[in-house]
């Protein structure tokens, strides 16, 4: 697959940098242990899959679009310990309508909120969401049903994680949701629904350097993912159960 194509360029981006793998692999190694379980929501290439997989974890990576999932079946369909679902995760079971940016598949959505926000925003301009699928929807809470109790969830969804915690209704050892700076708002939603959920401290990773900033407590995330300036642009805020 050559790196002039979208899936080559992701191929990339996810698996030939071997210094961004190896922070990936630290980062996850505090939350993630061998033996253990974690739920990949929204896994793409499944580059947090293998860095899981390769912690001695075993994995349920979820991934919407066919031919990510296709992609995403060969590098990691035949791993002992990986159960890979073609299907997106929801606020509730059913089907959901998935925008597609075929040149950027990456930032394939079901929140037609992001796309608004994209327009004419520093770092998404060009964007184009060009296809419309409807894709199956699951739930964290049937996951967990199906699978166990998971020692850390990751959910990169591009506008849609508050729908996803919305279908999760037992608190979690830890987990991490993606944030966007055209998008405070869903990062706000996060944290409230996390907060009804049960205490948690939080801590924030931007952009792709794997580095974990200070835990905060929630009104101190608030106010740090208010503080950020537009160029930001994304990255995961990290959730650790409070006891």
């Amino acid at each position: 697959m050559g790196s002039d194509t979208p899936l080559g360029r992701s191929l990339d981006i996810y698996y030939r940098d071997r210094a961004r793998t190896a922070r990936m692999d630290l980062l996850n190694a505090r939350f993630v242990r061998s033996g253990g379980l974690a739920f990949d929501i929204g896994a793409h290439l499944g580059d947090r899959t293998d860095s899981f997989l390769r912690l001695g974890a075993s994995v349920v990576a979820l991934e919407p679009q066919p031919r990510l999932f296709r992609a995403l079946r060969l590098l990691h369909g035949r791993k002992p310990g990986a159960t890979l679902i073609q299907a997106a995760a929801g606020a509730r079971p059913g089907e959901i309508d998935l925008l597609v940016n075929s040149a950027n598949p990456t930032v394939s959505t079901a929140s037609p909120a992001l796309v608004a926000a994209a327009r004419d925003a520093e770092g998404w301009r060009g964007e184009v969401w060009d296809r419309r699928l409807t894709v199956p929807v699951t739930t964290l809470d049937a996951l967990i049903a199906a699978h166990g109790l998971p020692d850390f969830v990751k959910i990169d969804v591009e506008g849609h994680e508050a729908e996803v915690l919305s279908g999760l209704s037992t608190p979690l050892p830890a987990l991490s949701f993606e944030i966007t700076t055209i998008q405070r708002d869903v990062a706000v939603a996060c944290l409230d629904r996390m907060e009804r959920l049960g205490r948690y401290d939080y801590a924030l990773s931007l952009g792709e350097s794997h580095a974990l900033g200070p835990w905060r407590t929630p009104s101190e995330m608030r106010a740090e993912l208010r503080a950020l300036p537009a160029s930001a642009n994304s990255g995961d805020v990290y959730a650790r159960r409070v006891t």
